[in-house]
């Protein structure tokens, strides 16, 4: 399975050797390919820079295992616009235009909604709820 991994997992597996990297790490194990464009990639290297630049050697130690993808210019199709605020937008656009099966985000905030859901071929999950579908 190919899963797209959200800024927000990237820090996290870069922050600490938490549950967060773990799952990565479980997934990587398993022979799923986890895949990120630049546009998240930016935005979890932005963030650690600000809040534990410490983090930024593991963070590049992260970024060894996973496929970097070039950022898509746009959502693919304009009603899918309405699901998410503009800066959320391109992660789902990404995830759908490089084929991922899954995409995988802790942004409780904009994404819960969307968990379990299935989204131009992309299934949305939280980081407990991959583990759980992985499981089965």
């Amino acid at each position: 399975m190919r899963i797209f991994l959200d800024a927000n997992i990237l820090f996290s597996s870069a922050k600490s050797a938490g549950a967060i990297r773990r799952l990565v790490e479980e997934i990587q194990a398993c022979g799923h390919e986890c895949v990120a464009d630049e546009y998240v990639i930016a935005e979890a290297r932005r963030n650690l820079e600000q809040k534990f630049s410490a983090a930024l050697p593991d963070f590049e130690r992260v970024l060894l295992r996973v496929s970097r993808l070039a950022s898509p210019p746009a959502l693919p199709s304009p009603s899918l616009a309405l699901l998410l605020p503009e800066k959320d937008r391109p992660v789902l656009a990404s995830a759908i235009q490089h084929r991922c099966q899954a995409l995988l985000t802790g942004d409780n905030t904009h994404f819960s909604r969307l968990y379990g859901q299935t989204i131009a071929g992309v299934s949305i999950h939280s980081p407990q709820g991959l583990a759980e579908v992985l499981a089965e």
